[in-house]
């Protein structure tokens, strides 16, 4: 991959451009109708500018942090994001690979193509599993009783996929779930075949972990994936996060807040963790950026619970600013799938290290030994704002 000439994750991105077929980089990169929220979830790290301090022993930097009940060497974890496989045969196992050594928590997507069991071994941890309260009920304790027998540390509950967002692009490309050749997605594929022949010809792609509880998905009258639409529920409330939060008993986070008084009905339903999340900008279009809802999310919350930046982080200062403002970590998403399809495992590691010395960099230079001394003091709004 030649990691010695990749200096950010836009380096990545570029590289996952040339090596994915039209239709699948779309796939990552895409947002929702106008794509306004996934522009600002990104925009919005730039309005904040640092105020650093200067002549301050930054000579041994304490960076650690704690999630999920586990010490963690970096205040970073692995988003889920389903259909791995899509950009790279090895799907959610050599992102696994990846993190195996790094001891950063990495979440496997109901949507995922590896199966619970198979990720648990793959994964020493933190190891989380990210879940969906189902029409299905039974679905859902099915997941949880799986995740208790593998050993899982935490369970990432979504929330804000009541239904599927609007995303253009796929609907531009022609793209179905799994991939299939159409007339209008043609030339995208053909333009890569390393990527089409082995993908569209070799073994399925299925949510493996949903797929044996979908009677008559493989009869040609209902797919697997209208199977999973049909599932989510409308329907959900708060009383229904405490109904898994009692059957879980264990570390659970909601994922999907943005408003404050949304943090602290997560708290009183039994989480401990709330990530503050526009879904990538794929699903409410004009969505706040989660960056601009972390100081009021912590006011709301008072120290209560473990607050977590999903959405828009592509530099280590990102984490920087996220902390200084009140989150405990961040998430990633499309930074280590970028890093994935340009390199598998060796990609994702690159990512990582890339965010990890940029992230130390800016403490340094900012004059933060400690990121317990973090606060919103560090940062100014562009402009004065």
């Amino acid at each position: 991959m030649q990691a010695h000439r990749i200096h950010d994750i836009a380096d990545l991105r570029r590289r996952a451009a040339r090596k994915l077929p039209r239709p699948i980089f779309d796939y990552i990169e895409g947002g929702a109708e106008d794509e306004l929220a996934l522009r600002d979830s990104r925009a919005a790290f730039d309005r904040y500018r640092f105020l650093p301090r200067m002549l301050t022993d930054v000579s041994s930097p304490h960076i650690e942090t704690e999630l999920f009940g586990r010490r963690l060497p970096l205040p970073l974890m692995l988003s889920p994001t389903g259909l791995t496989r899509l950009f790279h045969k090895r799907a959610e196992l050599a992102v696994a690979e990846a993190v195996r050594d790094l001891g950063l928590p990495y979440c496997l997507s109901t949507m995922g193509t590896t199966t619970m069991e198979e990720f648990a071994q793959a994964v020493p941890g933190p190891r989380l599993f990210q879940i969906y309260i189902f029409r299905d009920r039974g679905l859902t304790e099915e997941f949880v009783d799986r995740a208790k027998a593998a050993g899982y540390d935490g369970l990432v509950l979504t929330v804000d996929t009541a239904v599927a967002g609007h995303r253009q692009r796929d609907l531009v490309n022609g793209l179905s779930i799994p991939p299939r050749l159409t007339l209008r997605g043609f030339l995208g594929f053909a333009t890569r075949p390393a990527w089409s022949l082995p993908a569209l010809f070799g073994r399925p792609f299925e949510f493996v972990n949903v797929a044996h509880r979908a009677t008559g998905a493989q009869d040609g009258d209902t797919s697997l994936h209208a199977y999973v639409a049909d599932q989510f529920d409308r329907s959900l409330t708060w009383a229904d996060v405490e109904w898994l939060a009692a059957r879980w008993k264990g570390p659970l986070a909601v994922k999907g807040i943005l408003a404050a008084a949304d943090a602290r009905r997560a708290l009183d339903a039994g989480a401990d963790t709330v990530m503050l999340s526009n879904h990538g900008g794929r699903q409410l279009e004009s969505a706040m950026a989660p960056i601009d809802c972390i100081a009021p999310v912590a006011d709301a919350v008072g120290g209560r619970m473990k607050i977590v930046c999903d959405g828009g982080i592509r530099r280590g200062r990102d984490i920087v600013k996220a902390l200084a403002l009140g989150a405990d970590a961040c998430s990633i998403g499309r930074a280590y799938l970028y890093g994935l399809a340009a390199g598998g495992a060796d990609g994702v590691r690159h990512a990582i290290e890339l965010l990890r010395s940029e992230y130390e960099r800016t403490l340094t230079l900012a004059g933060i030994a400690d990121r317990a001394a973090l606060g919103p003091e560090l940062l100014r709004r562009a402009g004065g704002a």
